[in-house]
């Protein structure tokens, strides 16, 4: 059967935590050694396109995209399958200065046995956003 229920709870607290801005409870989420590539692929926020991985990098990366702003995450629909959940998603990320991003994205989380999430990947269009920005 899978992890996929846990994958299933992890997003949806996932999603909570940082609607909230509880960094800690987020990071808590996360497997020592999990990886997050959000967007996923070379980007700006991950020039490598290697992801962040590890607590120390996933909390680096909370401070440097999650914290800067105030998010709703949606939950459109769940389709969890094997030990993952992939999540499609509408998201409002309000930055200082009352400037809204509106982002579209499908959001596949796996997870172990433990509940511990191991992996995030977000499919999203960076360039996209930064023409909303712009």
């Amino acid at each position: 059967m899978g992890n996929a229920q846990l994958a299933l709870l992890a997003s949806r607290l996932s999603g909570q935590f940082v609607e909230q801005g509880n960094k800690a409870a987020w990071l808590d989420l996360f497997a020592e050694n999990a990886c997050v590539q959000d967007p996923v692929g070379k980007s700006p926020l991950d020039p490598t396109g290697n992801g962040h991985i590890g607590k120390a990098a996933i909390a680096s990366f909370w401070d440097m995209v999650i914290a800067a702003g105030s998010i709703e995450f949606t939950i459109v629909s769940s389709h969890p399958a094997g030990d993952e959940c992939a999540n499609v998603v509408k998201m409002v990320n309000t930055l200082p200065g009352g400037i809204k991003m509106n982002l579209d994205m499908v959001v596949v989380y796996a997870a172990n046995a433990d509940g511990k999430i191991i992996s995030l990947k977000a499919y999203w269009d960076f360039d996209a956003v930064q023409q909303q920005l712009a």
